[in-house]
């Protein structure tokens, strides 16, 4: 008997693996640019994790002459791929491990946010009433100010630092957030088997939690992964403006507010690599989004 259920589940597995295979191929066909944004983003996860390994120097390094003096502003050439700033350190290498940052900040500060703006508009949406009245006036007042001005605000009265970027962030993405989760939870809560399971005395929480958070879980993924480029493109935008990560930490933002925005005739290679980073990275979440979004949606999957 046993031998029997192990061969008729083999079959079953096998089955069931060559029809994620074939889904995941008639998406990659059907839709090329999320497909490239997904390689673009595993590329970027691979460089992140595996830098010390794949970056060719130290990112805090100056690179010496034979004389002992810094390599400052070299030209990308073959051992300088990228060139060189006005310390004489890689830039190729601190933009790799700069990816590490702008993932730490765009996933972490994503996860909380969207999981924040869920909570509120689940509860705005589902209970309705005082509750809702309260929570959105709350959200109203936090989408009064534009993004970049309410991450500045925050980030001048909590201080500099990756966590509290990470907490700007997220603050300025729950508002949002909630306010597409709580039109999902207002249409998901009149069907039918949302009144069934409250019929057979199922609590409001457990409905809440059971029957129709399960049911938002695709606009979610669809905000956060669009919400990821945004997170990286915000706190590009604050290492900028000198409020982002401390140097000397390499991150994207930081290499274009210094030495990029200061040599940027002299030497316009520190500008523009990180900045086709930025770039590059943004537009394949984007894509990445919209191809889930397409994917997810019931009314667009026949696209």
């Amino acid at each position: 008997m046993s031998r029997q259920g192990t061969q008729t589940a083999e079959p079953i597995q096998t089955s069931r693996s060559r029809t994620w295979g074939r889904s995941l191929l008639d998406v990659a066909r059907r839709k090329p640019l999320g497909t490239a944004g997904a390689i673009v983003t595993l590329l970027l996860i691979f460089a992140a994790v595996s830098a010390p390994l794949i970056a060719p120097f130290d990112p805090y390094e100056f690179n010496l002459t034979d004389q002992g003096l810094p390599l400052r502003q070299q030209a990308p050439n073959g051992e300088f791929l990228f060139g060189t700033d006005a310390l004489g350190r890689d830039v190729l290498s601190r933009i790799i491990y700069g990816a590490r940052v702008s993932l730490m900040v765009g996933f972490l500060s994503v996860a909380l946010g969207t999981t924040v703006g869920t909570a509120i508009g689940l509860a705005s949406g589902f209970w309705g009433g005082k509750v809702d009245q309260v929570l959105q006036r709350i959200v109203d007042t936090f989408m009064a100010f534009p993004g970049i001005v309410l991450a500045l605000a925050v980030i001048a009265v909590l201080g500099q630092s990756l966590m509290n970027i990470i907490l700007v962030i997220a603050i300025v993405i729950a508002p949002g957030t909630s306010r597409v989760i709580r039109g999902a939870v207002l249409a998901i809560k009149e069907n039918i088997y949302v009144e069934a399971a409250r019929s057979i005395g199922a609590s409001d929480l457990r409905i809440s939690i059971r029957h129709v958070l399960p049911n938002v879980f695709a606009p979610v993924i669809i905000i956060a992964t669009v919400w990821v480029g945004n997170a990286i493109v915000i706190e590009a935008a604050l290492s900028f403006l000198g409020l982002g990560t401390p140097p000397p930490t390499p991150t994207w933002g930081g290499m274009l507010a210094g030495e990029g925005q200061r040599n940027l005739e002299n030497a316009p290679w520190l500008a523009i690599f990180p900045g086709l980073a930025i770039s590059i990275v943004v537009l394949s979440f984007n894509m990445l989004g919209d191809a889930l979004r397409d994917v997810l949606d019931p009314r667009l999957r026949s696209r």
